[in-house]
């Protein structure tokens, strides 16, 4: 009889699940907000970085005033403007993981082996695919910044050759969906008003692409051991340290240039480096964001949401550059505005079954 009692009693009187299903629904909401934001981090965070690599002294190397070799101005710039974002960044979350006295937890963390795997994503999303975004950005501009939402596209395609993960139809068509947005990208270099190097610069952002691809395989392990906030301080202070003593020494080498010299003008440039420091904390943001929007509303509808940085990423920087600042060819392209909402679309079908949360969606009411 007890038994019985106690079975009626586990049962939730029907006032107890509305509000649980309120309750969830507006978490879920909540995380969607979130995950929203970190795309709209990250495209600030794009705007400002190439802000901040068009003023002061910035200007006068890419202008030829200093004498820096072909190599030099294509290849070290973009690594010491990656380079000085992800050290402000990583300053960021330090800061923050002090102020919430998890500082202590980077050291622990970072001797265990999901932080040794955090580490080698970071090295591979950090010093080579930002630098490759960072050089796809200056030589083709913010057409760049959809073709490098590909990484949704090319994590899935990764995870099947790698993981043997399933790829239904609905996957298959968003990842065709992402490439032919790319191709319509591309077709924007068939215009007379396109810039010189279009094509090597969006050449760069699919490598970027492929870079956050394979974070995104070899990072989701790490992620789900680690606290967020303390991984992603590991993944910014290894990604800004490998792009100042690797990247950075290595193209000023092969380019002939003073690289030690350009870092020492680039930290106290007047001009330029307080936007370094606001794109520093706008890529944290992107980071901790998308990672805590993921937690809330779930991996997948969170990578979608994320996903539509292809669109605020050409936004801002039209918005910051271009309006704010009055600096000419900012813009993109019609076809290249479509193309990025058409990139949301695909990453959207990739990360969410439509019918899975239509019915979820049901279910919450």
């Amino acid at each position: 009889m007890s038994t019985q009692a106690s079975r009626v009693a586990d049962i939730p009187s029907p006032a107890a699940a509305a509000a649980r299903r309120i309750l969830f629904r507006r978490y879920r909401t909540y995380g969607i907000a979130v995950a929203v934001l970190s795309g709209m981090s990250y495209g600030l965070y794009s705007a400002f970085m190439t802000l901040g690599m068009s003023l002061g002294v910035w200007s006068g190397w890419y202008e030829g005033d200093s004498g820096l070799s072909p190599v030099a101005t294509l290849f070290l710039l973009s690594a010491l403007g990656a380079a000085v974002t992800d050290c402000f960044s990583a300053l960021w979350a330090l800061a923050l993981a002090a102020v919430k006295g998890k500082l202590g937890d980077v050291p622990r963390s970072w001797r265990t082996r999901p932080g040794a795997i955090m580490t080698l994503a970071a090295f591979i999303g950090g010093p080579l695919a930002s630098t490759c975004y960072v050089l796809g950005l200056q030589n083709a501009g913010s057409v760049v910044v959809p073709l490098s939402a590909l990484c949704p596209a090319i994590g899935a395609i990764l995870g099947r050759a790698i993981f043997g993960q399933t790829l239904n139809v609905r996957i298959m068509a968003g990842i065709l969906i992402c490439f032919a947005a790319s191709f319509m990208i591309g077709s924007t270099g068939l215009t007379d008003d396109a810039p010189a190097h279009l094509f090597l610069g969006l050449a760069f952002g699919l490598l970027a692409a492929l870079g956050w691809g394979i974070e995104g395989c070899v990072c989701g392990y790490g992620t789900a051991l680690i606290d967020p906030e303390v991984g992603i301080t590991i993944r910014q202070i290894t990604s800004g340290l490998s792009n100042l003593l690797l990247l950075v020494p290595l193209f000023g080498w092969l380019g002939g240039a003073d690289a030690a010299g350009m870092v020492a003008a680039a930290f106290t440039d007047g001009q330029s480096v307080g936007w370094f420091v606001v794109a520093g904390l706008c890529a944290y943001f992107a980071f901790m964001l998308w990672y805590q929007g993921n937690a809330m509303c779930g991996a997948a509808l969170g990578m979608a949401c994320n996903g539509a940085f292809s669109f605020w990423g050409p936004f801002f920087i039209w918005l910051v550059l271009g309006v704010c600042h009055g600096m000419e060819g900012k813009n993109m392209p019609p076809i290249a505005w479509l193309a990025s909402l058409v990139m949301v679309g695909g990453i959207f079908l990739i990360a969410v079954d439509p019918l899975e949360l239509f019915r979820r969606g049901r279910q919450g009411r």
